[in-house]
């Protein structure tokens, strides 16, 4: 049986660094501004021997409870009384704080075992930080360096010493299934068949849009608690923060990212980390939910965060939020689906869900419509159908002639899924208009039942064999 530790301390004392390096991945923002932290984020740890969970948290401040301090320090709580063991991190280059010593306290009252965490030793003049340390009464303080990997040794022998030999060198018996072999959706599979849609796979699905368009809302909604850090502040979500629950059996692992706005905007550095952070997530996601505000939908940097999400070749599904915000809501979403048509050519039949976040009114509507664009996204047809249907289109709008020369369209095979993807043997590829790509792509989407999603055609010309002779004189 895993164990879980919450690291803990003031803000700016480095515990997003040591998050980072216990699980050896860049995930949690770094900057030296204080309180870059807001939410929890949970992360899977391993430390010379030792695997563990580990949840990085919000600098903990004296603050009044309805102000965002004081709901980070509440988020920041639940992760204590969450875990088995807590690293208490003080800054032994600063030396200690009043807050330093309110939060031993606090710990000490938990009755839970804390290691101390004199970080920042290697710097010169630590020294007497180090020793202020014994007198928070946790024991003997343990030096390291987060941001140069020094004292690990040490850590983990105090970590061990603290949560007990057995437990943490227990070893989980972990059964492997197809969710733990990665897979591609090209493997395996024969072009002539279409295989079915696997309704059991784990579903990645990241969640952005503006900032304060309420996506850390609908995630708490989605898990019936309040896990994400929300307010009436815009821009309250920095890191890109995972969830995991399940919705009709299946598993549905949801990332919660900082609000997007236009780039022009952005100057601050760690404002810039936190986009790329949400850009890193739309990647990482299959299906990708653009979150508006119904009251005030279609702003230029929704269509401009629709195309960014479709040009990486994602699933998207629109959710207008806030709709228990709306009065006229017939006129309003007639003019949502107008708009909606009008303004995302792109994304011909994308599906459109109105949601309140806060209310939880739709939701259920919103996943089934995520499940269903996922479904499309992974969707495979058969070669010989694909011929029998170009073979069709042509004969309905020929290809058109250039220079006096007929363009043929020879051969069609889908190369890929998620997002589909096909090939077209033709002649004269180069010389094929765009608006007969546009063309084919509407055809595929109508026929094939395949709204919303990226669809790519790439045009490939055979080889002339004459090519590389010269004509001879």
């Amino acid at each position: 049986m895993s164990f879980t530790v919450a690291i803990v301390g003031r803000p700016n004392v480095g515990k997003s660094t040591l998050f980072n390096r216990l699980v050896g991945k860049k995930l949690a923002l770094v900057d030296d501004t204080p309180g870059v932290t807001r939410d929890r984020r949970p992360g899977d740890a391993r430390l010379m021997g030792l695997t563990f969970t580990i949840i990085d948290t919000a600098g903990l401040e004296e603050a009044d409870e309805e102000s965002l301090q004081g709901r980070m320090r509440a988020q920041t709580e639940a992760a204590i009384d969450e875990a088995d063991l807590s690293l208490f991190v003080v800054d032994a280059k600063n030396g200690l704080t009043p807050v330093d010593t309110a939060l031993a306290e606090m710990l000490r009252r938990r009755g839970k075992p804390v290691v101390l965490v004199a970080n920042k030793s290697e710097a010169r003049g630590s020294d007497s930080g180090f020793y202020d340390a014994y007198t928070l009464g946790l024991g003997e303080p343990t030096p390291i360096s987060a941001e140069h990997g020094q004292g690990m040794l040490d850590l983990r022998d105090a970590i061990v010493e603290a949560i007990g030999k057995d437990r943490a060198y227990a070893k989980e018996d972990v059964a492997v299934t197809d969710v733990d072999i990665p897979h591609s959706a090209d493997e395996g599979e024969d072009e002539d068949e279409e295989p079915a849609y696997d309704e059991t796979k784990p579903l990645r699905v990241a969640i952005v849009g503006r900032p304060n368009a309420g996506k850390s809302t609908l995630i708490n909604r989605f898990l019936g608690e309040d896990r994400l850090l929300t307010g009436p502040e815009a821009g309250i979500t920095r890191d890109s923060i995972s969830v995991e629950w399940d919705w009709r059996g299946r598993t549905i692992k949801m990332f919660d990212t900082a609000g997007m706005r236009r780039k022009a905007r952005v100057t601050e550095k760690l404002e810039k980390l936190s986009v790329a952070d949400a850009l890193r997530a739309i990647r990482f996601a299959e299906t990708v939910v653009i979150v508006f505000d119904a009251t005030i939908p279609f702003e230029k940097q929704d269509l401009q965060i629709v195309d960014l999400v479709l040009r990486e070749g994602r699933a998207a599904v629109l959710a207008f939020n806030k709709w228990d915000m709306i009065e006229d809501r017939q006129a309003v979403l007639a003019d949502l689906r107008e708009k909606t048509d009008r303004l995302l050519p792109q994304a011909r039949g994308i599906r459109a869900v109105p949601i309140s976040g806060q209310t939880g009114w739709g939701l259920d509507k919103l996943m089934q419509s995520i499940i269903d664009t996922d479904r499309v996204w992974n969707k495979r047809i058969s070669t010989a159908r694909l011929n029998r249907w170009l073979e069709t289109q042509q004969i309905q709008h020929p290809p058109p002639a250039v220079s006096g020369r007929r363009i043929k369209l020879k051969y069609m095979t889908q190369v890929k899924a998620r997002p589909p993807a096909f090939m077209i043997s033709c002649t004269r590829s180069d010389a094929l208009p765009e608006s007969y790509t546009r063309y084919l792509i509407n055809g595929l989407r109508a026929d094939f039942d395949m709204p919303s999603v990226p669809i790519r055609i790439h045009f490939r010309s055979p080889d002339n064999p004459y090519e590389s002779k010269k004509r001879r004189t």
